[in-house]
C-alpha cells in the first residue's frame, strides 16, 4: 500500500517533501475563491467609478463640512427666532428670574470671567482685565438690555479693541442667560 492509496480521490500528494512533511495538492475552497474574485470586480468597479467616469462621490472632508454648514444654519436660525422675540422687558424679566440668573453666572465664568473678573469690575486684585467693567452703567455701544446682547452675540463694533462676538460658541439660550446675569448685577 502506498502513501497515496488512504487519501480520497481528488486529493493528491506532491512530490517534494521538507521536514518530513509532505504537501497536498488541493484546491482553494470556494468560499474564498468567490470572495476573491468579488473583491477583485469591486476593486475595478470603484476605480472606475472614482477615477475614471465623471461622478463625484463626495470625500470625508466635503460630507464633514456639509454637517458643519448645516449646524451653523441651524444655530444661526434658532439665535434669530430667539432674537427676533425677546424685548427689553423681557429679558429685564429674566434677570430677576433665579434660574435663569444662575444658569448665566455659569456661562459667565466659563466664558467672561477672565476678561471682565469674578465680580465684573474688569480687575482682578486691584489689577486691571483687558475687558471693561459690567457692573456700572457707563456702556459704550448702548445700555439697553437688546444692545448688551446685541454685543454679547455678534462682539463688539470695533474689531482691534472690543469683544469678539460669542454666537459662534454659545447658544441663544446661554447668550440670554448671561446677559440676564450681567443685567441682574446692574445698578437701578
Amino acid at each position: 500500500m502506498s502513501k497515496n492509496d488512504d487519501l480520497p480521490d481528488d486529493v493528491t500528494l506532491r512530490d517534494h517533501e521538507y521536514d518530513g512533511i509532505q504537501e497536498y495538492d488541493q484546491k482553494l475552497p470556494n468560499w474564498w475563491l468567490f470572495t476573491f474574485y468579488i473583491t477583485i470586480v469591486w476593486f475595478v468597479v470603484a476605480w472606475l467609478a472614482y477615477y475614471q467616469l465623471p461622478i463625484h462621490l463626495p470625500d470625508d472632508h466635503e460630507r464633514l463640512n456639509g454637517r458643519l454648514a448645516l449646524i451653523e444654519e441651524r444655530k444661526r436660525t434658532e439665535l434669530e427666532g430667539m432674537l427676533a422675540s425677546l424685548t427689553n422687558e423681557s429679558l429685564r424679566e429674566m434677570s430677576e428670574n433665579p434660574q435663569h440668573t444662575a444658569a448665566g453666572r455659569a456661562v459667565y465664568e466659563a466664558k467672561c470671567l477672565a476678561c471682565h473678573g469674578p465680580d465684573l469690575s474688569a480687575t482682578l486684585n486691584g489689577a486691571p482685565l483687558p475687558g471693561v467693567p459690567l457692573d456700572d452703567n457707563e456702556w459704550k455701544y448702548g445700555s439697553t438690555p437688546l444692545d448688551i446682547m446685541n454685543i454679547v452675540t455678534n462682539g463688539s463694533p470695533d474689531v482691534t479693541k472690543g469683544m469678539i462676538p460669542w454666537k459662534s460658541q454659545l447658544s441663544g439660550s446661554e447668550i440670554a442667560q448671561v446677559v440676564s446675569y450681567i443685567l441682574n448685577h446692574q445698578p437701578q
